[in-house]
């Protein structure tokens, strides 16, 4: 990504009074600014050392260490401050939920399990987050994370003591998780009625049903395709009730497919095949049955060469009248995601924290999502944007 001349360190110099006000000290605030700078500019990886070095080398490195790991400052004001800004520059489309899958070398980094990696095909050591972005079809900021912890780091209790997990902090569903986000983001009022899409591994019906309840944001919430679903009746008179895996469903509504056409992340456009089917959906997750709990609509798409659908969609959406190409179109923007996070976030180091500390984890990640702020902000084509944010700041 192209910088302007003042770059995302100057962006953030001017910034930082403001992202990191919450932040009790004046000390607090400096270390907060310097930390990002050093994200910005360590070559490499992240690490809390490499970090150091940008910041006077080895005596420093006990001092970052102490304001990631061992501090007191709370890192949910900072997300605040970082959503609103971030609102501004992106002019968001939707919030964005999406598992990220953080591949670690040993077993000490808290959070660290044995979970499949779908790019490696394989099941690797990583830690499993959550984050919570806001998204439109040029760019994405995360702005709120969750570390998803497995029964080894919440039951051991010497495990557990040494990692700071806090008391509160206990075993859940990703679904659990998801919701939790969903309901817990920072919002900013302009915000507060984006739709959310949910892109999360072993979400199922049932999680969209209990989400519903808690909010009355729109839904969108990719499913495996082997996700058992029913034909709404109501909406489709004489059409088979059996339950049936999404992709048969999708397979068997061939008058249902139109051709669309979207833009990609790279600024190009696509051709390919979208499908939109009304359902009944239970509270049982892929391959699983029960009695039907909300009614639904299908969503698949696929690119013109494919044989059949490569994502499935769920959305209770459908029935405010919004059209399947702008619900896709909105579930689309998990793509915009994933580009920003290879192509920004990791180049600033959101996944290098390797440390044991829950806090020092969340501290890490809130700052490394400022430095994606500042890198987005600073790139060409967000500049009548970046002028914005500056301005509501003077």
């Amino acid at each position: 990504m192209e910088q302007r001349s003042d770059g995302p360190a100057g962006l953030l110099r001017q910034l930082s009074p403001h992202l990191f006000m919450s932040l009790p000290r004046n000390d607090q605030r400096l270390k907060a600014e310097q930390y990002v700078q050093g994200l910005l500019a360590a070559e490499g990886r992240k690490t809390l050392s490499n970090i150091a070095a940008q910041l006077g080398g080895e005596p420093a490195q006990q001092s970052v260490h102490h304001f990631i790991s061992g501090s007191s400052w709370g890192w949910k004001p900072v997300r605040r401050s970082l959503a609103r800004y971030a609102q501004q520059l992106v002019k968001p489309q939707a919030w964005v939920v999406r598992t990220t899958l953080i591949p670690k070398s040993g077993a000490h980094a808290v959070g660290a399990g044995r979970r499949f990696l779908p790019q490696l095909g394989r099941t690797v050591n990583a830690q499993q987050a959550l984050g919570a972005w806001l998204v439109s079809e040029r760019a994405g900021v995360p702005v709120d994370w969750s570390l998803v912890l497995s029964g080894p780091w919440l039951d051991d209790p010497v495990r557990r003591a040494r990692a700071h997990i806090p008391a509160g902090v206990g075993a859940a569903t990703v679904g659990e998780y998801a919701r939790d986000a969903v309901l817990r983001a920072p919002v900013p009022w302009e915000t507060s009625a984006l739709p959310v899409v949910l892109d999360a591994p072993g979400l199922h019906p049932g999680d969209l049903v209990r989400m519903r309840d808690g909010t009355d944001r729109p839904l969108v919430m990719r499913i495996c395709r082997e996700t058992v679903l029913s034909v709404d009746d109501a909406a489709l008179p004489g059409c088979s009730t059996r339950q049936l895996p999404a992709w048969r469903i999708v397979e068997s509504m061939k008058r249902f497919r139109r051709r669309a056409e979207w833009q990609d992340p790279r600024g190009g456009s696509t051709a390919g095949l979208i499908a939109a089917v009304p359902v009944r959906a239970s509270g049982g997750g892929c391959g699983a049955g029960g009695a039907p709990a909300l009614q639904a609509l299908l969503l698949a798409e696929w690119a013109a060469a494919d044989p059949g659908p490569v994502r499935f969609w769920l959305t209770e959406a459908g029935g405010t009248g919004v059209p399947p190409a702008h619900l896709l179109r909105l579930a689309r923007l998990t793509d915009t995601v994933a580009r920003d996070f290879t192509e920004v976030s990791e180049r600033v180091g959101m996944p290098d924290f390797a440390g044991r500390s829950f806090q020092g984890w969340h501290r890490h990640i809130t700052l490394a999502s400022v430095a994606h702020l500042a890198v987005t902000a600073s790139a060409p084509d967000r500049a009548p944007a970046a002028r914005t944010l500056l301005q509501g700041v003077a």
